[in-house]
C-alpha cells in the first residue's frame, strides 16, 4: 500500500502543478491578449494618423499641382500676347523702314527732277 500512496500522492502533486501550469498560462493569455490588444489599438490609432496625414499632405500637393498648372497656362498665355505684340512691332518698324525708304526715293527723284530742269534751262539759253 505504501507504495500505491506515494503513487497517488505523487499522480496529486504532478496534476496539481498540471493545473497550476495551466491557470498560468491562461492567466498569461489574458494578459498577452491584453498586451495585443493595447498594442493593436495604439497600432490602428498610429495608423489612422499616418493615413490622415497622408491624405493631407496629398490634398495639398495636388492643390499646389493645380496652382502651378494655373500659373504655368498663365504665363504662357502672357508669352504668347508677348510674342504677338513682338511679331506686331517688328512688322509696324519694318513698314515705317519701308516707307522712309520710299519717301528718301521720292524726295532723291524730285531733287534731280528740279537739278534736271535748272540745267535744261540752261542749255536752253546758252542755245538761243
Amino acid at each position: 500500500m505504501a507504495t500505491a500512496k506515494k503513487k497517488t500522492t505523487r499522480k496529486k502533486s504532478v496534476t496539481a502543478r498540471k493545473t497550476a501550469a495551466r491557470k498560468k498560462s491562461a492567466v498569461s493569455r489574458k494578459k498577452s491578449a491584453a498586451k495585443k490588444k493595447a498594442i493593436s489599438e495604439k497600432q490602428r490609432s498610429l495608423t489612422a494618423r499616418l493615413r490622415a496625414e497622408l491624405k493631407a499632405s496629398k490634398e495639398l500637393l495636388r492643390t499646389a499641382n493645380a496652382n502651378a498648372k494655373a500659373e504655368i497656362a498663365q504665363l504662357k498665355e502672357k508669352l504668347a500676347a508677348a510674342l504677338k505684340r513682338e511679331q506686331e512691332l517688328l512688322k509696324l518698324s519694318e513698314k515705317k523702314a519701308k516707307m522712309m525708304l520710299q519717301a528718301g526715293e521720292r524726295w532723291e527723284k524730285a531733287q534731280l527732277r528740279k537739278i534736271q530742269s535748272v540745267v535744261k534751262k540752261k542749255r536752253r539759253k546758252s542755245r538761243a
